[in-house]
């Protein structure tokens, strides 16, 4: 027997806890827990905006990917802490939980998360150095993987205040220490359309990479539901917007119909992006339903033997971004980002309630123009129930209600059953024959599906090919889906590795991101990675995946008396071919279909998808420097 005793017992003190389970800090060790590191410095920054003290905010990814932030609050605080004996700033650097969030009058409102602050940041670093300005005196302090290589010390006079923190992340902890200027970008410009005035620089100074971009929006959320609805057609010319302060409670709304179809509402709580919504959502949502609804009965839009909108009507095609800020606020749900301040609710509800009122009374023609789309909707919504029950019925009638294109696996177990959607008869023909018959499932396509970005439910309902993926998944679709009901818990989307193949691909998942969006959510959504290409020499074959394994695969087998075979589609691929390097669980390369970031993604898919070709084209001459083979 193992001995198992008092100093089998093992304590971590300091900042090991941290280098010891990173994932519990920063949620992982892979590029969404790198960024985080940014983040956490960057929150201490707004929440001395937020008090009032400070205005501009500096960050940079240095050329060996360490990042600088710098600010111009007050300065941590540099006196004795009486409890560490230490000084404020290593107090904060080194001890977990500690900082001015947590007792009275260090900040009444404040961001991060978790609360877990710089310290984590200094533990998970290979090198930080803290720069403080602060009572007319420079301090500096420098730490390797979290511990002090010395006190702090004065190294300057000035007449500035504020607070600079450079890190460099930890090799040993990250699998990879390479920083995207895109994924720092769209938070920072989040930070700042939610904290209106405050400016912030982001800059890359990496070689060939250098580039600078400054985000300061004086509308605040106005200019970000503005920004969110670039890519689409609005339908009432102003942002209705309105601000109150109840209590400790500050509520922001922002809010503009367009002509899509599909709700784009966002909201968030001390700048988190609270993506599970929670009682500040749910006060939104309630209050936009009854007033929209009373005033419709009201001026004789809605009849007295009519049903009423249902919120579904009321919020199709809205943009719009619910902010508040609170003293003290609670997080629940899965991943912590669902408010639960039950008082919360009411505030927002009555804050809307009373605005909304006021504004459908003083604008009547863009309250016209609203009630007339609720009713556009409604229309929709009824001829899209009417669809879904001719469906169910006639499924009812036939001798088995799964589609007959479906190659279905015999394994009943979801969790060990995957479908693969796979384009074309000949690709379709190959899978189904390479298969593995006991765990996969195989749903041949018919060329381009439906852009569900430009169509209604009850249209996208009546497209054969998305009523043969419903059917086959089997949880239903939009407010209906039900995930219990899910009959496979891999949804593997296998197209070609051409242009047709990735349009392909993009329209799925457009239909999947508006649509079915708990099901990339809760991570049933992969993309197939066929090899690009086949390498022979003798009678050994290699499978490669791009350019750079192909480069790397010629270097170690030499490149006399190869053969190079490029894929252009997987129906090039017998059945063996296909499912060696593609299907098998052994061998193949999944990748998982995530949301970092909602209101990004939603971006990307009006721009790409939508109706408006402006955006489109302005991307395709960013971007176009970038594509190695437009046509294969």
């Amino acid at each position: 027997m193992q001995e198992y005793g008092a100093q089998q017992i093992q304590v971590l003190e300091g900042l090991e806890p941290v280098r010891k389970r990173p994932g519990m800090y920063i949620g992982s060790t892979g590029p969404r827990g790198l960024h985080h590191l940014v983040y956490e410095v960057v929150d201490n920054s707004i929440d001395e905006a937020l008090a009032g003290y400070c205005s501009d905010i500096y960050v940079s990814i240095e050329p060996d990917n360490s990042i600088v932030v710098i600010d111009n609050g007050r300065g941590i605080p540099t006196g004795k802490h009486p409890k560490t004996g230490k000084s404020a700033v290593e107090t904060v650097l080194t001890v977990l939980h500690a900082g001015g969030k947590f007792g009275e009058g260090g900040y009444k409102v404040s961001g991060g998360l978790h609360g877990v602050g710089v310290s984590v940041v200094n533990a998970l670093s290979e090198k930080l150095e803290v720069i403080v300005k602060r009572e007319g005196k420079i301090y500096s302090q420098t730490f390797m993987r979290g511990a002090s290589q010395g006190d702090l010390a004065v190294v300057g006079e000035t007449s500035e205040t504020g607070t600079t923190i450079k890190f460099k992340p930890d090799k040993e902890i990250f699998e990879d220490i390479e920083y995207k200027f895109d994924t720092l970008e769209h938070r920072l410009r989040e930070l700042a359309f939610l904290n209106k005035g405050i400016k912030i620089i982001l800059e890359d100074k990496r070689f060939e990479r250098e580039q600078k971009k400054e985000f300061m929006y004086r509308g605040g959320i106005v200019e970000f539901v503005k920004h969110l609805n670039k890519n689409r057609t609005s339908i009432q010319e102003d942002v209705i917007y309105f601000e109150k302060q109840v209590e400790d409670c500050t509520v922001e709304v922002a809010m503009q119909y367009t002509d899509g179809f599909t709700e784009n509402i966002y909201s968030f709580a001390n700048n988190i992006n609270t993506h599970e919504g929670g009682s500040h959502l749910t006060g939104f949502k309630a209050s936009l339903t009854k007033v929209l609804n009373d005033y419709a009965r009201k001026y004789g839009s809605l009849k007295e033997k009519e049903e009423n909108f249902t919120g579904e009507d009321i919020r199709e095609g809205l943009t719009a971004i619910i902010s508040v800020k609170l003293t003290n606020p609670q997080y629940e749900g899965q991943t912590k980002t669902k408010l639960g301040n039950t008082e919360v609710r009411g505030i927002v509800e009555g804050v809307t309630s009373e605005n909304l009122e006021a504004f459908l009374e003083e604008t009547p023609n863009s309250a016209k123009i609203i009630v007339e789309k609720c009713l556009r909707a409604q229309r929709a919504r009824n001829a899209a129930k009417k669809a879904r029950e001719l469906a169910r019925r006639k499924s009812a009638l036939e001798s088995t209600s799964l589609p007959g294109k479906l190659a279905d696996c015999s394994e009943k177990d979801p969790a060990k059953s995957e479908v693969y959607i796979v384009e074309g008869d000949s690709a379709g023909g190959s899978a189904k024959q390479g298969r593995d018959r006991n765990t996969q499932a195989i749903l041949p396509i018919r060329g381009k599906i439906l852009n569900v970005e430009k169509s209604r439910l009850d249209k996208i309902l009546s497209s054969d090919e998305i009523k043969n993926m419903i059917t086959a998944f089997g949880c239903g679709i939009g407010n209906e889906l039900d995930l219990a009901r899910l009959r496979y818990h891999k949804i593997v989307i296998m197209t070609d590795a051409d242009v047709d193949g990735a349009h392909i691909r993009t329209l799925l998942l457009t239909f999947f991101f508006r649509y079915m969006r708990d099901l990339i959510e809760n991570g049933y959504i992969y993309i197939a990675q066929p090899p690009l290409y086949q390498v022979k020499k003798g009678r050994k074959e290699h499978y490669v995946y791009n350019d750079k394994e192909l480069e790397k695969l010629l270097e170690e087998i030499g490149r006399k008396g190869i053969g190079i075979q490029r894929y252009k589609g997987l129906g090039e691929m017998n059945p063996e071919q296909l499912w060696e390097t593609t299907m098998n669980p052994d061998h193949r390369t999944l990748l998982q279909v995530s949301i970092d970031d909602a209101a990004h993604s939603d971006e990307i898919f009006s721009m790409l998808m939508g109706d408006k070709v402006e955006p489109r084209r302005e991307f395709i001459e960013q971007n176009a420097r970038y594509v190695s083979n437009l046509d294969f």
